[in-house]
C-alpha cells in the first residue's frame, strides 16, 4: 500500500495546475497559428469543393455529404501526410465509402480531381 501512496504524493510534486498553464502559455501562440492557418486552408478548400458542387448541379440540399468526403480528403492529405500511390488508393476507398452512402461517384470524383488533384488509383 505504501507503493500506491508514495506514487500518489510523487504525482501531486510533479503535477500543478499553475505549472501545467505555464507550459500551455508558452505554446499558446504557435498553437494559434497553426490554427488559423488550417482554419484558412480549409474554408478555401470548402469553398472550391462548393463551387465545383455547382459546376455539377448538385442543390445545396446535399451540400453536406460532399463536404464531409472533402474534409476526410483534406485530412488525409494535411494531418496523415499521405501521397502518391497510397493517397490515390485512400482516397478511392473514401470515394467507394461516400457512393455506398447515395452520394455521386461522378462528383466525388471530380472533388478528388478538381479539388486536391489526386489521380484515381492505377490497378
Amino acid at each position: 500500500m505504501s507503493d500506491v501512496i508514495r506514487r500518489i504524493e510523487r504525482w501531486q510534486k510533479k503535477y500543478s495546475p499553475a505549472q501545467a498553464k505555464a507550459t500551455l502559455d508558452l505554446l499558446h501562440d504557435g498553437m494559434r497559428q497553426r490554427y488559423e492557418a488550417a482554419t484558412v486552408e480549409m474554408v478555401s478548400m470548402e469553398s472550391d469543393v462548393r463551387t465545383t458542387l455547382n459546376a455539377h448541379g448538385v442543390h445545396t440540399t446535399n451540400y453536406v455529404p460532399y463536404l464531409s468526403y472533402a474534409r476526410q480528403l483534406w485530412k488525409l492529405m494535411r494531418q496523415q501526410e499521405i501521397n502518391g500511390q497510397s493517397l490515390s488508393m485512400a482516397s478511392e476507398v473514401l470515394l467507394q465509402k461516400w457512393a455506398s452512402r447515395g452520394q455521386d461517384p461522378a462528383v466525388l470524383n471530380a472533388i478528388r480531381r478538381d479539388v486536391f488533384n489526386i489521380a484515381p488509383p492505377t490497378p
